[in-house]
């Protein structure tokens, strides 16, 4: 199955309304597009003690080397905001792996 796409809302001067989540799919995992001024704000629903982990894919490979994904650690009902990405560095389609469904996805682009 494709990746599922979490939409991106623009962030304006006038000021915007939280944007819609996305719910984690860890089977197809996400992208995103990214123009270098993204920035993802991820939600752990679990109200537990469980920490869960969010992963955003490198694009390119190092001298033929392949890239260690980032991962953030997201506390139990905590949301954390983290960007931006930069495009020559995570692609204009930038993958984004989470490993639960209690992970919430949101995206915003800066001005």
């Amino acid at each position: 199955m494709p990746r599922v796409s979490i939409p991106v809302t623009e962030v304006t001067r006038a000021g915007i309304a939280p944007a819609a989540e996305t719910n984690g799919n860890a089977t197809d995992n996400h992208v995103v597009a990214n123009n270098g001024k993204v920035i993802l704000l991820v939600r752990n629903s679990n109200g537990a003690a469980t920490a869960r982990t969010v992963t955003v894919r490198f694009a390119r490979d190092v001298d033929g080397q392949a890239v260690t994904p980032r991962t953030y650690e997201i506390p139990a009902a905590a949301s954390r905001y983290i960007g931006p990405f930069d495009q020559a560095t995570y692609g204009a389609q930038m993958q984004v792996d989470v490993d639960h469904a209690d992970l919430k996805l949101s995206a915003y682009r800066l001005p």
